[in-house]
């Protein structure tokens, strides 16, 4: 295995809830009120949707994706669902530092550092070119061909790290540790607050699938467990092994559309910083 390298869940496609467009030249992005599924291939500056995508807005009323039947690739929470705060370059869309609120690890000029993590609001750095938490959850989509692909639905919303956080952990408490075997769905939900003005703000969350009996599924959960809980206990390492092989999840590549997306220059006058005038600040700072 590469070392430095993150072995990251395979993905074959994307989960959105908002796209970017372009503006007066500027490619900026654009929330949505419903779910978009696209594979991994743009086309004309935007993604081509997947075949899922339409088929199952075939099967709901509206004409809009607001429900996703979906299942787990792992029990542990973790796994399912990597959320950090963390700071890109939003020239490169290279990752400069991550953190947990505890730790962060930071690269300098001089390779990757250990340093302590008072979060955004409390990091000099942070605070200054827009450190922001950014989440990851990989699902597999009902109907799905690959049985260990995965798509992907990123974030840097509050409202869905929060409630996804919170959903995996009791899932995996109620199912006894086998939230892997339980039928679910991705669900859009709107609430108003303050800040948005009263305006409808979306977010995403994770529930029992329509049409089944919670206790049926806990007892077809466990039926599961007991005919693969090996397997899934080897998946899980394996799966530990590789995220933790790098100091960032996410290469350049992937780094620039994360910026694209949820890091725009737009939202902040000082995020137009270059790697090295990133590299003098955190010298100075971390030094």
């Amino acid at each position: 295995m590469i070392k430095g390298l993150a072995i990251t869940p395979p993905v074959i496609g994307r989960i959105a809830i908002g796209k970017v467009l372009e503006k007066n030249g500027k490619r900026l992005p654009e929330k949505d009120d419903a779910f978009t599924i696209t594979t991994q291939v743009q086309q004309r500056g935007e993604w081509i949707l997947h075949p899922l995508h339409n088929s199952l807005i075939a099967q709901q009323d509206g004409g809009k994706l607001r429900s996703i039947p979906v299942t787990l690739l792992f029990n542990d929470p973790d796994l399912n669902l990597r959320a950090e705060y963390s700071l890109f370059d939003r020239t490169t869309g290279r990752p400069v530092c991550v953190g947990n609120g505890e730790v962060a690890r930071r690269s300098t000029r001089d390779g990757f550092k250990s340093i302590p993590c008072p979060g955004p609001q409390g990091c000099a750095l942070g605070s200054e070119l827009g450190c922001k938490p950014y989440g990851r959850l990989n699902v597999q989509i009902e109907g799905q061909e690959d049985d260990l692909g995965s798509f992907m639905f990123r974030t840097t919303g509050y409202n869905s790290i929060r409630t996804l956080a919170a959903r995996l952990q009791y899932l995996n408490a109620v199912s006894g540790g086998r939230a892997r075997f339980l039928p679910l769905s991705l669900k859009l939900r709107a609430k108003s607050t303050a800040q948005s003005h009263r305006t409808p703000v979306y977010y995403v969350d994770m529930v029992f699938r329509d049409g089944v009996e919670s206790k049926k599924m806990l007892m077809d959960a466990k039926e599961l467990a007991g005919q693969s809980g090996e397997y899934v206990e080897a998946l899980e390492a394996a799966a530990r092994a590789g995220l933790g092989n790098g100091a960032f999840e996410e290469t350049e590549d992937e780094g620039a559309e994360v910026v694209e997306e949820f890091f725009p220059a737009g939202e902040d006058t000082h995020v137009a910083e270059s790697v090295s005038g990133l590299t003098a600040m955190q010298t100075r700072r971390v030094g």
